[in-house]
């Protein structure tokens, strides 16, 4: 890799520590984005007469967008200015944020979170460089421990913070409350934060990386939305393309045709990368950093925690407050158990890490996540407690606020100091895309399984028309659970209703499985992790 390490040590004294503090804060605001929405999304489902799918995108499309982008700005942020990069993201993220508030169907509102997505994708990968530039030694152990906590506890507040919010105003202002926040921001960091630039970088733009992966990242994650809609193997629709139109009556669904397309676009982007590294041109990645073990098993862990937090953030409101009948705060109130397990790991894990070191820690804090979520699965029904439901998830916080806080080092520890920006851009873009897939696979694995669920328990209705429970369990499939609702409001509907409970119940304890799943995967991997990688080098 042709680029050098920028920064000098820039000397701040005490004023360094206000300056993580507004860093702290535009992370914030970029991961609030990606939670907040998620417990009021039942509320935006139902206002905006939204499907299955579209709440998907909803959810997912800011990930993506934020993936997609993420390394590029990065390493604009490099040449042009960190602090320059992020005050336009501000910009666009609350240019963005006012656009969602003010949708008033599906696609204003996607549209708006698309505009999010670009804006974060300015903001966050100046976070981990700015703090490279200003922080040496323990200190900057601290800050990225400042930066994991930020990433989890803030994540898990926005469930409670998206119900409050929606409950005493109205769901536009889990979008409007970024326009003083990024006022804010914006004035903290032209005081506080220094200008940081990359000293030496290698020639031209990697223009065509970023389109491969770009590409890659959104076929993948359309697919896996879509799925269900255009059928995953025979064509269930029509699916318009560029002027012409894939019949159902083609022998194969474009669904695996977009899978395969996205499989081979990542690993052009990969090859290409090696071949821009090896000509000493820029490139938004260099494929050498994976060689690595800390860098490669930790990212890997990383994208497994992601892909469980995210995908437990789209289905459990879903189950809470169209099975539960929990109202958009209450479900907050429950998941809230996320961020009080997150918050009380900080104090424990600290000391944890002198004992055992950061990598025992990680491997601790997924234990526990994977047992929380197995026990959930194992509990859930129609009939459990939110209470006792907040009791798990604090549980399940507490593994996450410790194997959150303690990857961003991990991963970090033995990439050489030239390469930092980039390897900090790269474990950033892993997570948001474990956060896209992680919504897009737990919602086709729920969709699928409320497919075979709701009609296996409405088929013991008694005297129930077939097509009477076919259009019962297609309309609750499609509206992610909101026909439940409407259901709950008729009388003498009371063994419809429990039908479909259970039915959605069935389908919710499938998906909280999975995700139990893809965090032991994520335990397998970091004990791969070499204890070595003790700390962010100097």
């Amino acid at each position: 890799m042709a680029d050098r390490e920028p920064d000098e040590h820039i000397q701040l004294g005490r004023k360094r520590w206000l300056a993580l503090g507004v860093l702290a804060l535009g992370l914030s605001m970029v991961v609030l984005d990606g939670t907040i929405v998620s417990v009021s999304l039942p509320v935006i489902i139902a206002d905006l007469s939204l499907n299955f799918t579209q709440a998907q995108w909803i959810t997912s499309i800011y990930a993506v967008v934020l993936a997609a982008l993420l390394i590029t700005s990065g390493r604009l942020g490099d040449r042009l200015g960190r602090r320059n990069m992020f005050a336009v993201g501000v910009l666009i993220f609350v240019a963005g944020s006012i656009l969602a508030a003010s949708a008033t169907s599906v696609w204003p509102l996607i549209l708006g979170r698309v505009v999010q997505g670009v804006g974060a994708a300015g903001i966050m990968p100046g976070t981990l460089a700015t703090m490279n530039a200003i922080f040496r030694g323990r200190d900057r152990v601290i800050a990225f421990a400042v930066w994991g906590s930020v990433i989890s506890g803030v994540a898990a507040i926005g469930p409670l913070l998206g119900g409050w919010i929606t409950t005493y105003y109205t769901w536009p202002w889990i979008f409007l409350v970024n326009i003083p926040l990024g006022a804010l921001v914006l004035v903290g960091l032209f005081l506080f934060v220094p200008e940081t630039r990359m000293g030496k970088a290698a020639p031209g733009l990697d223009v065509d990386g970023f389109l491969l992966s770009a590409a890659g990242f959104a076929l993948l994650v359309f697919a896996l939305i879509e799925g269900q809609t255009y059928g995953w193997w025979k064509p269930l629709h029509e699916f318009p393309l560029a002027g012409w139109t894939w019949p159902v009556t083609a022998p194969l669904s474009p669904i695996p045709v977009l899978l395969a397309l996205g499989v081979i676009c990542l690993i052009l982007f990969v090859r290409w990368e090696q071949h821009r590294n090896l000509i000493g041109r820029s490139a938004l990645l260099d494929p050498a950093l994976f060689k690595i073990k800390s860098f490669l098993w930790g990212n890997i862990t990383a994208f497994a925690v992601a892909l469980g937090e995210f995908g437990l953030l789209f289905v459990l409101p879903l189950f809470m407050v169209n099975v539960l009948g929990l109202s958009t705060l209450g479900a907050g109130y429950v998941l809230a158990g996320m961020a009080a397990g997150a918050f009380l790991s900080a104090g424990v894990a600290e000391g944890l890490v002198h004992k055992y070191g950061p990598v025992r820690v990680v491997q601790i804090g997924l234990a526990f996540e994977a047992v929380a979520i197995a026990l959930a699965a194992l509990f859930v029904t129609p009939q459990i407690s939110g209470w006792w439901l907040a009791v798990l998830l604090i549980g399940y916080g507490i593994g996450l606020g410790m194997a959150s806080a303690q990857l961003t080092g991990v991963v970090l520890a033995e990439v050489p100091p030239r390469n930092s920006g980039q390897g900090s851009a790269t474990q950033s873009t892993v997570r948001q895309v474990g956060s896209a897939f992680g919504t897009a696979i737990i919602g086709a694995l729920l969709s699928v399984s409320l497919g075979h669920d709701l009609p296996r328990q409405l088929a013991d209705v008694p005297n129930l028309p077939d097509n009477a429970a076919d259009t019962l369990a297609t309309a609750t499939r499609e509206s992610a659970g909101g026909a439940i609702s409407g259901v709950r409001e008729h009388d003498h509907a009371d063994v419809i209703l429990d039908a479909l409970c259970r039915g959605f119940t069935d389908s919710t304890r499938t998906t909280l499985l999975a995700a139990a799943l893809f965090l032991l995967l994520g335990l397998a991997a970091a004990t791969r992790i070499p204890h070595t990688a003790k700390a962010v080098r100097d």
